[in-house]
Order: structure tokens, then sequence, then C-alpha cells
């Protein structure tokens, strides 16, 4: 086997069967299905051709400022798992906290990584950057993070700042800023980077940038914040399990109140599901239905949103425990194209089209208890 196997050549070598290797190409797929640009090809077997003549991309994991959250949400991805994800899918060849290497011995690692896969290695940075004083809140290997970040970057193929840390400068970024902590975006520059915020991010997002650009040479379509469009393309809000009942005007007004219990919409605790993009309500961690905030019973933060969450010591623009302003919300999209929320629109469910009265309720939020608050018999008339 060569010294840089192509992932087919890595898993007949390890012993994997082309069966099992065809069922881990339908979890891959799977795994990102409003994205990856693999999923376009006509069948499973034209995908399993593709991954299997990629060389297994080299990743090199580098922590900043962090929790680590991110890292622990890609160790619960189940399809596929983690041991398939590093062992046979990608070669993690640098990750402080999966690494058996400590030290010196994790030092030669890094620099081993970097000199074998100059210029190819995907760089995945998690946590963000101090910079203020030349750098010195942070320090590896006994030199300012911020150096060893520029240094790494400079050989790589491409960067992923994931998480919103590593995205925007995050809970560290917080007024007021003592660490001078910043984004990836604000120190990288001549680099394909893209953004993959979240606190934590669904690691199936990653996993679908790095499959993507190994595979067909090219980063997958982004917004303006450099944000994969197959994840962050839409609000939350258009896919919410709790949609109906804000088109209906039926908002919980407290924790734990008849209308919270009943599983109705969150917008009155400060939910930010309208101004937030993610495919959380899509694609759930852990594949367990329900299991993310609004699914049991908790608002929206914007966790994703550079403006949103991370304002929270000013709370310049929306606070994390306010309703979001009316006025803020984007187009609705709906199968019978855009609805624009300036104005109050209705289409007739009976009709079989989705009632779409954004403003309708915004407008019209009741002040009554949940135990008052009757849904309407009648169609709203969004006045």
């Amino acid at each position: 086997m060569s010294k840089h196997p192509t992932i087919a050549e890595h898993l007949e070598a390890s012993g994997v069967s082309r069966r099992s290797f065809i069922q881990l190409c339908s979890m891959l797929m799977a795994a990102a299905p409003f994205g990856l640009a693999l999923t376009g090809k006509k069948s499973l077997l034209q995908v399993a051709a593709a991954i299997g003549k990629t060389k297994r991309p080299s990743v090199i994991w580098l922590h900043f400022q962090d929790c680590t959250g991110c890292t622990e949400t890609l160790l619960r991805t189940s399809a596929p798992d983690v041991a398939h994800l590093i062992l046979d899918v990608i070669s993690l060849d640098y990750h402080e906290t999966l690494m058996a290497a400590s030290g010196a011995q994790a030092e030669a690692a890094l620099r081993s990584a970097m000199a074998e896969n100059a210029g190819k290695y995907v760089l995945v940075v998690e946590g963000s950057i101090p910079t203020k004083d030349e750098g010195i809140y942070m320090e590896m290997g006994g030199r300012p993070g911020v150096r060893v970040l520029k240094e790494v970057a400079a050989q790589a193929a491409a960067v992923i700042a994931i998480g919103s840390c590593a995205s925007w400068g995050g809970i560290p970024s917080a007024d007021p800023n003592p660490t001078g902590a910043v984004g990836v975006d604000s120190i990288i520059s001549g680099k394909p980077i893209i953004n993959l915020p979240g606190c934590p991010p669904n690691p199936y997002n990653l996993l679908a940038v790095v499959l993507e650009y190994v595979t067909m040479g090219k980063l997958p379509e982004m917004d303006e914040l450099h944000r994969p469009r197959f994840a962050y393309d839409r609000v939350i809000h258009e896919n919410c399990p709790r949609r109906a009942h804000f088109d209906a005007g039926r908002f919980a007004l407290s924790f734990g109140d008849a209308g919270h219990r009943q599983g109705w919409c969150l917008y009155k605790l400060g939910c930010k599901g309208p101004v937030t993009h993610a495919a959380c309500s899509l694609r759930h961690f852990n594949e367990i239905p329900g299991v993310w905030p609004i699914g049991i019973g908790a608002p929206c933060v914007g966790c994703t949103e550079k403006g949103v969450v991370w304002s929270m010591g000013t709370f310049e623009t929306v606070p994390i425990h306010g309703a979001t302003p009316p006025d803020n919300y984007p187009p609705i999209f709906t199968s019978i194209g855009g609805v624009k929320t300036g104005a109050a629109v209705l289409v007739g469910l009976t009709a079989g089209a989705l009632a779409t009265g954004a403003l309708m309720a915004s407008k019209h939020l009741p002040d009554e208890t949940p135990e008052t608050q009757q849904p309407d018999s009648k169609t709203p008339s969004g006045d």
C-alpha cells in the first residue's frame, strides 16, 4: 500500500469488505443530505467510486480558546461513527485531545504532519485566537498561539473554523474581550477559509465540507460570512416544528406554563429562530429527533449568528432573552415561494398551501395567559 493510500486502498488493507465500504458511503451521503456535491451523482455506486479514489485527507486540528465542545460533538457522530471517520475516511494526524502523544512528541507529530502533507492538509481550528499583547494569553509549545496558527495555516490547503469561537470570536470575545479574542478570518488571509459556526456546530457539516473539498477539489458554495450554504442557507424558523403555533399566534409566555408544556412557540421567551441561519431543525444532533434546544423547550439563542448571542456583553443587537423584533425577520420561504415579512400574508391551508403569516403572529403577540389563549377556529386574518 502506498504511503498516502486512497480511502478504498486503506479500507481494503484494513480488511474492510466492499459491501461494508458501500454501506459506509451510504452513511456519508445520509450524513450531509442537503449539500454534499457527491449526492448529485446518479447512484450510490458512483458516489462510492468517487470517494474510493480519493486519498485520505490529512487533517490537522488546533485548539485555542475553547471548551472542547466542538470536538465533543465530533466524538458523538454515529453515521459514520467517530472510529470510521478518523480511522477510515480522514487521517487525523494531529489533535491535542484525541492523540496519545503529548509534549515534545506531540510537537514532533505536528511538524511531521505539516512536512509530509505540505500544501495538501486541511487545517481545522477550534476556539478563538487571543491577539492582545502579541498573543501572550495563550502559548503552544512555548510560542504564542496566534503565531502557531499563522505557521500552520501557511502550508494548509484550506482552513475550517469550527464553532462560533473560531468563526467570530465567540464567548471569549464578549465585552470587554480581555484577551483580544477574534475568529480565524481576522488573522488568516490568502487561503480558502470556511466558517462552521455553532455552539457546538453539527459535526456532519464538517464531514461534508472536508469530503467535498478533497473529492471534488473545491469548497461548497458559501454565503457572505463564509458559511456553507447547504447548512446555513435558511433560518430555523422556516422548518421549526413549532412553526404552526407561531402562525396561529400560540406562544408560551413563561417557562413551565401551560403553553410551554404543550409545545407552543417560544418566540416570546426570546427565541432567535427567525434570524438564525442553521439546519438544526432538519439535522438533529446524535440522530435523536427532538434533542436540540427548541425540541426540549429552550429558545434558540442564535449561536450561529455573528451579531446575536455573541453581543452578550453590550446587547447592542438582540438581547439573548428578548424576542426578536419583527422588523429583523428575513423573508420566509415556503413551498409556494418567498414571502416578505414586511406585510401580513395568508395562504389557505385547506387549499393545500402552507400558512405563512409570519408577521401576523409577531404583530399580534397575545398578552393573555396560555390558559386563556384559544386557537382561532377560523383562518387568521393577519390584520
